[in-house]
């Protein structure tokens, strides 16, 4: 009987210190007014192969509201819990809440993956937000193979289903909904462009799904790419890249992140030359030109003057058949280069229709080398909307990335 009763406290003292209580986390809003913020916070001390879940109160009073959370883990297998910080928090207030794990409800599954086998389909209470092509969308008929290309975001909707994405436009086939390659390369002494396929020097291909998410609060996936350059000798990956995307469960639009990571694949380094255009890069619907779309950025600058200055955020509205909508890319301020130079197609482009383009190109005017061992990120925020936005709005969705509220894990 003694063997038994130290066996079985060894066990209770084994399990994580969680398990045997509250915590309690405290969030700040600091400097700026919040509203329906997406916050996180790691959680220590969980043991991460238990089943149960977890469950959040919001203190109010001697009252406690229950709020829907998610838990995700990271590559180091520390969990991260995400919540929406409803409602407006005044700059300079605070608000508490209470963490517990023990088996909670499997949730409403209000954000979901569905994968088509050639394709993952983000969605909020059924309704698609974007699709991340990882199999390979060929060119049309007659058109050259080179052009071929997986590993993209197409089409990304607005709330009310508007297509806010193009592909393989006749007068750009190389453009891809939203996607990612780099223009000028130099590797081992040769310059290589992965951005203009049809100049077959190289190009950036899907290559497997690590992990999805999914549940109350959020709707992702991590995703591998490989950048390729052609040589006489035959295909070499040079880079290897990371896309974790993330859609948010909040109001009045479609909210996801994009996050790159770089990581050269060999003992030699990567030297993004600088060049006008290269990275992060938005082909838009092809219902907008000149005569029904236009562009503003964080800076006060209008279409005609944007091309080359830098901005924390750009918006771009226009008319679709289903009403106007637009996208706001917000840029965060630890990203190389920031704030981003931009580059966007004038209302003189496409020989005068106006097609709307946008590319924060961190490598517009400075070279960028990314040495073998070492990891480099880009991170970027985008907001789908119907109707129109204001400066306003915009400043508060990127104060609330850029700077989000501080979250505290209180004994």
């Amino acid at each position: 009987m003694k063997r038994i009763l130290i066996c079985l406290l060894c066990g209770f003292l084994a399990l994580p210190l969680f398990a045997a209580r509250s915590l309690k986390v405290v969030v700040e809003a600091g400097d700026f007014e919040r509203q329906d913020c997406v916050v996180s916070v790691s959680v220590p001390g969980w043991d991460v192969d238990r089943k149960s879940g977890v469950v959040m109160f919001e203190k109010v009073g001697k009252k406690k509201k229950p709020v829907k959370c998610q838990v995700i883990w990271k590559d180091d297998k520390t969990p991260v819990l995400y919540w929406v910080l409803d409602g407006i928090t005044p700059s300079g207030e605070s608000r508490e809440f209470v963490i517990q794990q023990k088996k909670s409800s499997a949730g409403t599954g209000t954000m979901k993956v569905e994968d088509t086998g050639k394709a993952l389909v983000l969605k909020q209470n059924g309704s698609e937000i974007l699709q991340y092509n990882y199999a390979t969308v060929f060119p049309p008929a007659g058109v050259d193979l080179s052009y071929q290309r997986s590993g993209f975001i197409h089409p990304a909707y607005s709330p009310s289903g508007n297509v806010l994405t193009a592909i393989q436009p006749k007068d750009h086939y190389h453009h891809y909904g939203i996607w990612n390659p780099w223009t000028r390369i130099e590797y081992d002494g040769k310059m290589y462009d992965l951005w203009n396929l049809r100049d077959k020097q190289g190009t950036v291909r899907a290559r497997d799904i690590k992990q999805t998410y999914q549940g109350d609060i959020c709707a992702g996936y991590k995703a591998g790419l490989d950048h390729y350059i052609f040589t006489s000798s035959g295909e070499k990956v040079i880079m290897n890249e990371s896309w974790t995307v993330k859609a948010w469960n909040v109001g009045g639009g479609f909210l996801w992140d994009f996050e790159s990571g770089l990581d050269p694949a060999t003992e030699l380094p990567v030297l993004i030359k600088a060049y006008r255009y290269a990275g992060f890069g938005w082909r838009a619907t092809e219902e907008w030109t000149k005569e029904n779309c236009e562009m503003f950025t964080s800076e006060g600058k209008t279409r005609q003057e944007i091309d080359g200055t830098t901005a924390r955020w750009i918006y771009t509205t226009g008319q679709c058949r289903g009403g106007r909508s637009g996208m706001l890319f917000l840029g965060h301020p630890d990203n190389y280069n920031s704030p981003e130079p931009l580059r966007i197609w004038n209302e003189g482009a496409n020989g005068g229709r106006g097609d709307a383009f946008v590319n924060f190109a961190p490598t517009k005017n400075k070279d960028w080398k990314l040495m073998p061992g070492k990891h480099y990120t880009l991170r970027y925020r985008v907001f789908s909307y119907d109707g129109e936005m204001t400066r306003e709005r915009a400043d508060r969705l990127w104060n609330d990335f850029a700077y989000p509220p501080k979250v505290t894990i209180k004994e």
